[in-house]
Parts: structure tokens; C-alpha cells; sequence
């Protein structure tokens, strides 16, 4: 499954912000009137939090403090910043590559708990923080990363990369810092410098316009009902549960059917009244784009242009060409290369499903061509009938709890030996919020884990992962890191059954958790999850091959009234059906990614006007045009490239399950879940950062290069 994730989204504001040291608690003091209490008040976020890992007070937190903590962050930061330029001791790692890692420790720590909230339960202060934000923290990156004097100390170093005695996380970490103040503009002129900067402002204010647009865009597109005869097709739960929302927005008497971020939508495969599905589906497809404040078009246009623009002026072709540079690709040649050899075999697949549908349909006296917001309901016909497989009969067999608890903690277990204990005494951001202690396999502390799963209208969509506290051998800090999926929330005093795409969202976010948490670096830049996006979903991917681990699925794929496994016969049809409709999965998949590298590959000059007939002709020029299949996101809501920190690199989900794929061959062909296995896993991949060139790195854990053919035999399409 493709799913966006946070991380990429704050990295030029953290660039060169690692944290320090823990501040010491303060001293207890009388209580003081309330007056008195509010004129001395200390923002919780300008000093390191006492709590447990660092973790951020949530309890003491007010959304008014977010902006003065980063404004003031920002000053700080500066003035270290100014401090390492000006030395006038000759530069060393010492006195400016590390002195860079421990700066902007009050940055650092106020943007990434800023930006987390706001993505995952955001409000008007919020998002006022955010555009107000956008340009200013553009501004500081650019300050920063185009400061002649600290780059020519940073410059030096680099130059003496061969003769200075370091060690090879030194070498990555000077190799890294060198290669982002370049491709930020370091070497420009000061006159293409000056564009770049503003360049940077106004995308960064068009990205954040963005997000918050899609995010009104796609509440208003809820789709209202008025008779609940038109649900017919959901089970009691979904109904009740359509009711509360449509409550909350005081629509008694109403249902309400939220949409989730892709075009298809989850309902489709339940609802038997076609005007219906046609209904969610069309507005779905066209949030954001009626010509209201909420419509994302223009947006994007000016984008596209924008950072067509930055790419020239840094010395590339196109944005893609440039975004790619430092990624495993390095070329949008080589990813447009993956994808389009997958083009034919994709498509003809799903045209093949297409036919079995229309077949079904016409079996019943349909009437009607098969269409998108028919697919998912006559699919899963289809598969009853070919697999016997029904996802109202696996549902109550994936109670979330269970699922998370002996489902992806134990298989976290027996690969790695870490357990975990829920705790209820430290603050959340949200009430739905749950936390709990990592313990390595030695019964050392190694991380804390938050889980955010359900959805709710101040919640953007999709499902990620980031970090509070990064991993830093420098600094000192284990990992706080977080989830977040959108997981609809039943009526209350129901259970939390999941659908089987449900079951691998949480298995793959844990996947980056993972990764985040066995970080074992010294240099906070190139810790955790700091890695290509090519590279970054591989460990996320990788982890949701324990989903139907044998071992692993028995251990909570339990029924959730009786605590029965589920039988044999089902579990053998789900493994069966693993490959059913996954032309239709894979066509969606290309047809967004290749529409975000058509986007981005386009040079200045040549952006278009109208950005639906963009989207239509590139479809049909990388022939993934298929009429059932739209791209899992239409330009005005994909908001992986618009406001994700993705654009030119969607292609990475695919990049990466290439490597998924290979490494699970390799535990297949190494005993599976093993101890071994997964501590070698950990101790090659997951624990090292970008620390080492990442094909080298592969090659080591993996014996060879990776193949495409363990992807293709997964997907049924060989």
C-alpha cells in the first residue's frame, strides 16, 4: 500500500537544528495568582522537556506558544549560527561540523512538534501559525544555507575530506552538509541566490496554502445521505457510525461519508446504490477543484512553475532532474524506466479484471458499463466467486488492538527481541492518543511510541510517521516517534475491526517506526529516517511482508468475540487472493506517479494553463489512461507533491518495493522470522542511517543487487 509520509516535510527547517542537552527541572515554587501565574508563564517549548525521553509536555503546550517558540528558535538559531562564521580559528569538525549538529536545538525541537500537531490535529490558530510560518522559516533555511562565510569553513573541510582522519560516519556527514548547502544555492551568484531565495518563499507559502485548502476541500466534499435505505450494503456499525458524523456536524437525521485522501474511496466496495457510489466517487475526484477558496489548480500551476524555475537556477533541466540527484534513481530517466516496463503488463491486467467485472455485471442484467465507482463493489464479487473470500467475513477477525498488539508488536519481537508497555502518565496531543515504552532486547529503554489511528476532520489524510526527539549519539536522545493513520472510528462500545488494507497500514508505518527507533548514529542529519525517499519506504514495506507471516497471523488474526482463530480455510483464501485485482492497484499506482514526474519534468517556459488537460494527455501519453482505473490521486488533491515534501518522487513507493520484495526473498531463503535474521535486518538496514552509500549498503545485507522479479511475482504480473 502507498502511503505518504511526514518526514520529508520539515527537513529544510531542521537542516543543521540537532538539540542539546536536557534542561534540569525547575524548582517548585508557591502557587501564584492567576493573574500573576499568566504574566510569568515560560513557553514550555524554549526549554528541553523533563518528561521521559524528552518527550513534548502536551499538557502544558497552548497553540498560541507554537509561533513565538519558533520565531524565537529562528533568532537562536541564528546567532549560533553567526557564531561558527565568524570563528577565527581554523575550521574544524569540531568547531563547525559538529558545532552546526548541536545547533538550533530550540528550532528543532518547537517546529517538529508544531508541524506534527498541525498535520495531525490541527485548528484556525494552527493554520494561522502556519501561513504566517511558511515564509519566514523559508527565509531562515535560505539564511542558513547561503552564508558564504559558513559555507567556506564547511568548504574547507570537504576539500580535506581525504587527508583529515576521519571516521566514515565524519566522511558521510561532511559528504551530506556539503551536498545540501550546494544544492540549496551555496555556489550560485549572489544574484541567482537572490531568486532562489525568493523562489523558496513563495513556494513554501503555495505549499502550506496547499494543504490547508485540500484539507477544507476534502471536508466539504463529505458526501451527505438523507434515507438510510441508500446505505444498504454497510454493516449496522458503518451506518451508525456514518450518523455520529453527520451529528457532529449537526445534521440529525442524517448520514455523513467522509473521504479519505485516494480517489477510490473505502464505502465503494460496500454501497449497492450505484447512484450513490457515483455520487462519493465524483466528489472525490473533484475536491478542490469547483473554482471556490478552496480550489488547489492554481496552486499546483504555480508550483510546477516555481520549482521549475529553482531547478534551472541551481542547474538542471527540470525539477525532476534536480530532486533526483541525491536520490538511488539519481535520474528521472531511471524511475520513468521502472515504472513505464511495468506500464503494459499493469494495464492489460487490469483491463483482464475490467472484463471479469463487466462480466459479473452483465450475468445480473446490469445494464451498464463497468465504471470507477464500480469497481471495488463488483470486485469483491468477484473474488467471493473466485476465491470465496468476503471482507465482512475477515473483518471481525482484525480487531485493531489485537492486530497492533499481537500482531505488529510480537512480530517486532520475534525479530528483534524489543517489547513494549502501554503507559497512560505522559500527555497526548489528542485523547485517542496512545503511548508506550520500547525496551531492547536487554530490557534497556530504547524509544517511546505513540500511536494516532483514528480519523477525524482536523486530521489531514493518509497515514505517516515521524519523530519527536530524533535518535543522536551527539546529543545524547533515544527516539520519540510517532504513527498516524485515519482509521474510521466506530460508534462508541463497538469493536475497531479492520479491513485488510488496514491491517497493512499499520504494519507498514511501523515498518518507519522501526527505522526510526534502531537508529544508531552519532550525527542527528544522517540518523533515522534522514534517507532518500527511494529508500525510505523500503523498511515500511518491507515490514508489511509480516502481515501474512504464518506465525505472525495466527497470533491475532483472532475472531473478536471468541478469541477463535480464524480458520485454516479462510486464512488459505486470503494468501490465494493475495494477488487478486492488483492490475487495477498497479495502473493506479503509475498512473499518479508518472503524473507526478510529468509535472516535474517540465522545463520553464512550459507549464501549462489548464491543469486537467495536463493531467488527461499526460495519462494518455504514458498510456495508463485506462477509463475504470483513475490515478490513485488527480492533481488537485495529490497532496503527496503539492504539500508532502514528494514532488518527483512518488516513483519511490515503487523504487523501494523493489527492495522490499528482494530483501523478504532473502529471509525466505534464511529460515524467515528468526532472531538472526532480524538482528542481521536491523544491524545493516534499519540501523544505520545515512551513513553509507545506500546501493552499497543493500548490496552488503542483500549479497547482490536487488531484483525486480520477487515485485512482479507479488503483483501477479510475470
Amino acid at each position: 500500500m502507498l502511503r505518504p509520509c511526514l518526514a520529508a516535510c520539515i527537513a529544510v527547517v531542521l537542516a543543521g537544528c540537532s538539540g542539546g542537552d536536557p534542561a534540569p527541572a525547575p524548582t517548585a515554587e508557591a502557587p501564584k495568582p492567576a493573574a500573576t501565574q499568566e504574566a510569568t508563564r515560560v513557553n514550555p517549548l524554549l526549554t528541553a522537556s523533563t518528561l521521559p525521553f524528552q518527550a513534548p509536555p502536551f499538557d502544558a503546550i497552548q497553540d498560541t506558544d507554537y509561533q513565538p517558540a519558533i520565531e524565537q528558535g529562528m533568532r537562536e538559531h541564528l546567532a549560533e549560527i553567526r557564531a561558527i562564521a565568524d570563528s577565527t580559528e581554523a575550521p574544524t569538525f569540531a568547531n563547525t561540523i559538529e558545532a552546526f549538529e548541536r545547533s538550533g536545538a530550540t528550532l528543532e525541537r518547537a517546529s517538529r512538534t508544531f508541524f506534527s500537531i498541525a498535520q495531525a490535529n490541527t485548528n484556525d490558530t494552527l493554520q494561522k501559525a502556519q501561513t504566517e510560518l511558511a515564509p519566514k522559516l523559508a527565509e531562515h533555511g535560505d539564511a542558513v544555507h547561503l552564508d558564504a562565510k559558513l559555507f567556506a569553513r564547511l568548504e574547507a573541510i570537504h576539500a580535506g575530506l581525504a587527508t583529515g582522519g576521519y571516521d566514515a560516519q565524519q566522511v558521510a556527514l561532511v559528504e551530506h552538509l556539503y551536498r545540501d548547502f550546494v544544492r540549496a544555492g551555496a555556489k550560485l551568484s549572489a544574484e541567482d541566490q537572490k531568486a532562489v531565495r525568493e523562489l523558496n518563499v513563495e513556494i513554501s507559502t503555495l505549499e502550506t496554502d496547499f494543504s490547508q485548502r485540500l484539507l477544507a476541500a476534502t471536508n466539504a466534499a463529505a458526501v451527505v445521505v438523507d434515507d438510510a435505505a441508500q446505505l444498504e450494503g454497510l454493516s449496522d456499525a458503518e451506518k451508525t457510525s456514518a450518523a455520529d458524523a453527520a451529528k457532529e456536524r449537526k445534521l440529525d437525521g442524517k448520514y455523513l461519508l467522509a473521504l479519505q485522501n485516494t480517489t477510490q474511496q473505502p464505502v465503494l466496495g460496500s454501497l449497492a446504490n450505484r447512484d450513490l457510489r457515483l455520487k462519493v466517487l465524483e466528489a472525490s475526484e473533484k475536491r478542490a477543484s469547483h473554482g471556490d477558496a478552496n480550489d488547489t489548480r492554481a496552486i499546483a500551476l504555480r508550483l510546477a512553475d516555481l520549482r521549475a524555475q529553482r531547478a534551472k537556477r541551481l542547474g538542471y533541466d527540470s525539477y525532476a532532474a534536480y530532486a533526483l540527484a541525491d536520490q538511488m534513481a539519481e535520474t528521472p530517466a531511471a524511475a520513468d524506466k521502472l515504472m513505464t516496463d511495468m506500464v503494459p503488463a499493469a494495464t492489460a491486467k487490469a483491463r483482464g479484471e475490467a472484463a471479469a467485472i463487466q462480466k459479473l455485471i452483465d450475468a445480473q442484467k446490469g445494464g451498464f458499463k463497468v465504471g470507477a465507482a464500480d469497481w471495488d463493489y463488483y470486485a469483491g464479487q468477484v473474488r467471493k466467486a473466485e476465491y470465496d473470500l468476503d471482507d465482512a467475513a475477515v473483518k471481525p477477525y482484525f480487531e485493531l488492538d489485537r492486530v497492533l498488539k499481537d500482531g505488529v508488536f510480537f512480530a517486532a519481537t520475534e525479530l528483534y527481541g524489543i517489547t513494549f508497555k502501554e503507559r497512560t502518565d505522559l500527555p497526548v496531543y489528542h485523547p485517542d492518543v496512545r503511548v508506550f515504552d520500547v525496551f531492547d532486547a536487554d530490557g534497556s529503554p530504547l524509544a517511546l511510541f505513540y500511536a494516532d489511528n483514528f480519523a477525524r476532520p482536523s486530521k489531514a489524510g493518509g497515514a505517516w510517521m515521524d519523530v519527536f526527539v530524533e535518535q543522536s549519539g551527539l546529543r545524547g536522545t533515544k527516539p520519540v516517534v510517532f504513527n498516524v493513520c485515519n482509521i474510521p472510528k466506530p460508534a462508541a462500545g463497538q469493536p475497531v475491526l479492520l479491513t485488510w488494507d488496514e491491517v497493512t497500514t499499520l504494519f507498514h508505518e511501523f515498518g518507519h517506526a522501526l527505522h526510526g527507533m534502531f537508529s544508531n548514529v552519532t550525527y542527528p542529519s544522517i540518523a533515522g529516517t534522514n534517507v532518500p525517499r527511494d529508500f525510505v519506504e523500503f523498511p515500511s514495506q518491507f515490514n508489511e511482508h509480516w502481515a501474512l507471516d504464518p506465525k505472525v497471523f495466527a497470533h491475532y488474526a483472532r475472531h473478536h468475540q471468541s478469541g477463535e482463530p480464524m480458520p485454516q480455510a479462510l486464512v488459505d483464501k486470503i494468501v490465494k487472493a493475495r494477488a487478486f485485482n492488483q492490475g487495477y492497484a498497479t495502473t493506479e499506482y503509475l498512473g499518479a506517479a508518472l503524473l507526478d514526474m510529468a509535472w516535474h519534468t517540465l522545463p520553464v517556459g512550459e507549464v501549462p494553463k489548464d491543469a486537467d488537460a495536463f493531467e488527461a494527455e499526460a495519462l494518455k501519453r504514458f498510456k495508463v489512461d485506462v477509463a475504470q482505473v483513475p490515478p490513485r490521486y488527480r492533481t488537485p488533491y495529490f497532496a503527496h507533491i503539492w504539500g508532502g515534501g514528494y514532488a518527483a518522487g512518488y516513483y519511490a513507493y515503487l523504487w523501494s518495493e523493489v527492495l522490499s520484495h528482494d530483501a523478504f526473498q532473502w529471509f525466505v531463503e534464511n529460515g524467515g522470522l528468526t532472531r538472526a535474521n532480524g538482528d542481521t535486518f536491523r544491524q545493516r538496514i534499519l540501523s544505520r542511517g545515512a551513513t553509507e552509500a545506500f546501493a552499497g549498503q543493500y548490496r552488503a545485507f542483500r549479497g547482490k543487487d536487488p531484483s525486480v522479479e520477487p515485485l512482479l511475482e507479488h503483483r501477479g504480473l510475470k
